[in-house]
């Protein structure tokens, strides 16, 4: 068994900030004003190296990717390495001549949904969001695109996610992926408090085991949080096996999947904006091949340590057993760094008494 135990290994590629929209929980902080992109060499060239480091998906979002105008380029390379790609789009932009482009050079389009549509349009600052949304999904169904919804889940709108998957499968959709509202982005700024409780995450968790029982074949529902009794058994699907793994043995995209590259070249593991002390480095600075082995040597203990912070605490006895581990992960992260901080900062204080 592989450490990650993840057969889906991920580089998801920001390659603008730039969108056509402004949505209050988007986790990064991207609007219509942001200008910051990377070239296309540059990220011609990380997913060769990710190909190489064993990544088979090649995951674009943004900002609004639909507006980075060389992204055609990006999964017709990705295609060449042989990695399958997906695109996450607010769908407002899927007109004919993107839905052309895009015929097939993405094996999964994700759109974006936020509940019915007062609650998307809401969500989405534009009071026609969802109704100009809505209107582009026959065309893409006419040319057989594959697609699927992606619901951010809040306090708001859980209540609403029979009515998301009722949507999504009227629509021809593959795929309702169910995800927590995450503060960070310009939610810390929206939608501080909005973000589900225990209770609310353990109604959706039950709620996607019975929809995806429903709806069968018809269409796949896959919700961004865990069980204790998996998280037990498959300690080394989340990176916390105990036992000590000679590294060199395996890829890297065995070892963190999914792998982000940002909108300013920052490479991190598992989500967008995590903890820098965590970050590979900059493409800008080096490539991904030389980022990657690196990391190898100087951050992964730190890394796995963190994982298995993590897992332990996690799995201790709980009323109520559905757990997001990525929201964990990424603020035990930071925590972690704070508490380095702090221990330096006592350190360097003791030295100069």
């Amino acid at each position: 068994m592989v450490p990650t135990g993840n057969f889906n290994r991920i580089l998801q590629i920001h390659p603008s900030r730039r969108c056509n929209l402004r949505c209050l929980h988007c986790y990064s902080s991207s609007g219509p004003e942001e200008r910051d992109q990377l070239s296309v060499p540059l990220l011609l060239q990380a997913i060769i190296d990710a190909s190489e480091q064993g990544y088979t998906i090649a995951s674009f979002s943004g900002g609004e990717p639909l507006i980075y105008k060389p992204l055609p380029e990006l999964l017709k390379q990705a295609h060449q390495c042989q990695m399958h790609t997906t695109v996450t789009s607010n769908g407002i932009l899927l007109d004919e001549r993107h839905i052309e482009l895009l015929t097939g050079a993405v094996d999964l389009l994700a759109i974006s949904l936020d509940g019915m549509p007062a609650s998307h349009n809401r969500m989405r600052s534009s009071e026609q969001a969802f109704e100009k949304m809505a209107a582009r999904l026959e065309r893409v169904r006419q040319l057989g695109i594959p697609f699927g919804f992606i619901f951010t889940l809040t306090k708001q709108n859980f209540r609403e996610l029979d009515w998301v998957a009722n949507f999504a499968l009227e629509q021809g959709a593959k795929l309702l992926q169910i995800h927590p509202l995450a503060e960070v982005g310009h939610a810390t700024q929206n939608l501080m408090g909005y973000r589900p409780n225990t209770r609310i995450l353990s109604y959706a968790y039950l709620k996607a085991m019975r929809l995806r029982e429903a709806f069968g074949e018809k269409l796949f529902v896959h919700i961004d949080l865990t069980h204790q009794g998996l998280l037990r058994s498959n300690p080394g699907s989340f990176f916390a096996d105990e036992s000590l793994i000679d590294k060199q043995d395996y890829s890297f995209a065995d070892l963190i999947s999914p792998l982000i590259i940002e909108a300013d070249g920052t490479v991190v593991p598992m989500q967008h904006g995590f903890d820098r002390n965590y970050a590979l480095g900059n493409l800008n600075e080096a490539s991904l091949g030389e980022l990657t082995k690196h990391w190898r040597q100087e951050r992964y203990p730190a890394f796995r340590e963190l994982c298995q912070h993590v897992y332990q605490e996690l799995t201790e006895p709980a009323d109520l057993p559905i757990t997001d581990w990525y929201e964990t992960l990424m603020q035990l992260a930071k925590t972690s760094e704070a508490d380095e901080k702090r221990t330096v900062s006592t350190v360097q204080e003791n030295a100069i008494v």
